[in-house]
């Protein structure tokens, strides 16, 4: 009987990587760049209210 492992991601892991996904698509940014890019760009969204979104 084989065993499977499930890794739990959140849905604000989930955000980061398709906001950074994006960014390294359009730009030349590399890994590292693109991550920090995409978690303050969560973190700003995040942060407006959500009459504004």
């Amino acid at each position: 009987m084989t065993t499977t492992e499930a890794t739990f991601v959140s849905r604000y892991e989930r955000r980061v990587h398709l906001v950074q996904d994006i960014v390294r698509k359009h730009t030349e940014l590399d890994d590292t760049a693109s991550a920090a890019l995409a978690t303050e760009m969560v973190r700003v969204i995040d942060t407006v209210p959500e009459q504004l979104r």
